[in-house]
C-alpha cells in the first residue's frame, strides 16, 4: 500500500507515445509557424490592396439612378474622382427585374483640369429597367 503522499509510478517513458514536454514543444512550434504565416498573409493582402488603390487613376461612385423618366432610359448620377489631367472611360449598365442587362453605356471622361466630376448620364434601354450599376472605370493607357 502507498502512503497518502506517495504517487503511483508513471507509465514507462516512450511506451505510450510522446511525452507531455514533446507535445508542448510541438504546440509552441505550430503556434509560432501559424503566427509567422498569418503575418505574411496579412502583409501580402495589404501590399496587393495598396498597389491596386495607387494604380487606380479614376474612381467613381454611383450616387443614384432615376427609373421614372422613361421606359427606355435610365438616368445615372455619377461622382467621378481623378487626377487633373487624367482622361478615361466609366462603364455603367441598366438591369431588368430578371437581372438581365437591358442597357449599357461607356461614359467618356475627357474633362481636364478637374479632379471631381458630378454629372448625370442617360442610358438607353431595350425594355423597362429596375436597377443600374457602375461596372468599372479605366484611365486611358491603363
Amino acid at each position: 500500500m502507498n502512503a497518502v503522499g506517495d504517487s503511483a509510478p508513471g507509465a514507462p517513458e516512450g511506451r505510450y507515445g510522446r511525452s507531455a514536454s514533446a507535445d508542448a514543444r510541438t504546440d509552441r512550434k505550430l503556434k509560432i509557424t501559424g503566427a509567422v504565416l498569418g503575418t505574411l498573409l496579412l502583409a501580402l493582402v495589404g501590399w496587393i490592396g495598396y498597389g491596386y488603390i495607387t494604380k487606380q487613376q479614376i474612381s467613381a461612385e454611383l450616387i443614384k439612378f432615376d427609373l421614372k423618366s422613361s421606359d427606355t432610359e435610365v438616368r445615372v448620377h455619377l461622382e467621378i474622382r481623378k487626377g487633373d489631367d487624367v482622361t478615361g472611360t466609366c462603364t455603367v449598365r441598366a438591369l431588368a427585374r430578371s437581372g438581365a442587362e437591358v442597357g449599357r453605356k461607356d461614359v467618356r471622361i475627357d474633362q481636364r483640369g478637374q479632379s471631381r466630376i458630378d454629372e448625370i448620364y442617360p442610358i438607353r434601354t431595350t425594355t423597362k429597367a429596375t436597377s443600374a450599376e457602375l461596372l468599372s472605370c479605366t484611365a486611358d493607357g491603363q
